[in-house]
């Protein structure tokens, strides 16, 4: 596949069959999406979505919401998250998608550490529940909150990253990198690749902001180097897709001609 073909883009909560629609029409090659409902797959549904990915070449990967807790703790409502990322990874293997999204959870600024340690051992079951099954989860790093603010995400710093690739090393769990989230902390973009490297990255997430806070700009309209890191990523031998997360229709079609023509 050409650079052009590997950029794809995420369709949101949006229908299923209508980013597939889309995708086809303008030889888009890769599509994340994020379910809105799982109880709405029956058989037929499933079955017509493979089809027309089979038929249009289109790699389909499914993106679980970063507002469920991964770092839950409470009484009833932990066994409730690690159900709900059982049930996606399970929905993702029916589909045929070649990825799923996961992130890290959020803390309140209070317990910290053991909102932590469960984040990291409830991904350590998803794990071994993804082996079992034959998917891959990518885990998302998240974007920096301000410091004052109540809510703040977990692994949205290399130090918060790194403990999630160390102790979970299976080829059934790798990285997502959003790589407008990493403009927003000091380390920045180069200093994520530095310190995780590119091997486990399954996934560039693509959007731009000019480094004070979480917005989705198109390429070109904040201070993100995308031609450098298309440079540094392609040069290193990354293989995979990118996604375009932001803006409409069009704008995705004139930024995937733009990105395409960065290296």
């Amino acid at each position: 596949m050409t650079l052009r073909d590997r950029i794809g883009f995420d369709a949101g909560s949006r229908e299923l069959e209508e980013a597939l629609d889309w995708a086809a029409r303008h030889a888009f090659h890769y599509v994340d999406f994020g379910p809105n409902h799982l109880d709405r797959w029956s058989p037929g549904r499933v079955r017509a979505v493979r089809d027309t990915c089979a038929r249009h070449g289109i790699h389909l990967g499914l993106h679980t919401l970063s507002g469920v807790n991964v770092a839950e703790f409470s009484p009833h409502v932990a066994p409730a998250v690690d159900e709900y990322l059982k049930a996606n990874t399970d929905l993702a293997v029916r589909l045929g998608c070649e990825w799923v999204v996961v992130h890290a959870g959020f803390h309140f600024s209070s317990a910290v550490e053991a909102r932590q340690a469960a984040s990291l051992e409830r991904l350590k079951r998803l794990t071994g529940h993804a082996e079992r099954v034959g998917a891959r989860l990518l885990l998302e790093n998240l974007n920096a909150e301000p410091e004052r603010a109540e809510v703040h995400y977990l692994a949205h710093t290399v130090k918060e990253c790194r403990p999630y690739f160390e102790q979970i090393a299976s080829d059934h769990f790798g990285w997502a990198f959003t790589v407008n989230h990493a403009h927003l902390v000091p380390e920045g973009i180069e200093g994520f690749l530095d310190g995780l490297g590119i091997a486990r990255i399954g996934e560039v997430r693509l959007a731009d902001n000019t480094g004070e806070y979480e917005i989705h700009l198109a390429p070109g309209e904040g201070t993100i180097d995308f031609e450098a890191l298309f440079d540094r990523l392609e040069s290193a031998g990354y293989a995979h897709h990118y996604t375009m997360a932001f803006g409409g229709n069009d704008a995705k079609l004139a930024a995937r001609n733009r990105l395409a023509a960065s290296p």
